[in-house]
């Protein structure tokens, strides 16, 4: 029976489902919706709304810096990144202030064609998901960047510089690298491939 059992294991032991929480709740307050597995979503949902509490009550006691102290060192523990920590407090916090509590929202989002689990959005209230606005802001931060990231962007970033020096092409050569410019290699000619007209 499982009487006065109050958590889901979730398949994990307990170090490993506080920091996959940990990141999670990270994960949600940094970009304000995430989409995970209902069990999850079901375990995150108080975790996330203690800590928005908490900050809450920091801010509310904001004329008192030991006491909003003493929230961002509670809310630290779990929540390692600085600028997440800082948004937390100056923006999420203050929106929340007159809601006495239910600050996440999950919408169940069908089965993952992978091993057909229960797939749910959750995301704040307040901050509802434009997947148009989303996508937008996505290509533009491309845009900034100068291209994808991830090893495809690096290759053709790479293959971008080697085109482009064209110092290093003598006429009718390939492209020499840096490395082999004075060795007796650079000067040689490109090795013939396929048959040289023996036996047709």
């Amino acid at each position: 029976m499982r009487h006065r059992v109050a958590h889901r294991k979730l398949g994990r032991v307990t170090e490993h489902r506080i920091s996959m929480l940990r990141n999670l709740a990270q994960a949600l307050l940094q970009h304000e919706h995430i989409e995970t597995t209902v069990a999850r979503a079901k375990e995150l949902r108080p975790y996330v709304e203690r800590l928005i509490t908490v900050a809450k009550r920091g801010v509310a006691a904001g004329n008192t810096v030991a006491s909003t102290l003493h929230a961002r060192r509670l809310v630290a523990r779990d929540i390692q990144d600085k600028d997440v920590l800082k948004k937390l407090f100056d923006a999420l916090a203050p929106r929340y202030a007159e809601r006495p509590g239910g600050y996440l929202r999950i919408i169940k989002a069908g089965i993952r064609k992978g091993d057909a689990t229960e797939v749910a959005l959750v995301e704040l209230i307040g901050s509802e998901f434009d997947p148009k606005k989303a996508e937008a802001a996505k290509q533009a931060k491309d845009a900034t960047k100068g291209g994808t990231q991830g090893m495809a962007g690096r290759l053709r970033r790479a293959a971008e510089r080697v085109r482009g020096r064209k110092s290093d092409t003598a006429e009718g050569e390939g492209p020499v690298h840096e490395r082999t410019k004075g060795s007796p290699w650079a000067k040689a000619k490109p090795r013939q491939t396929g048959r040289s007209g023996k036996g047709s």
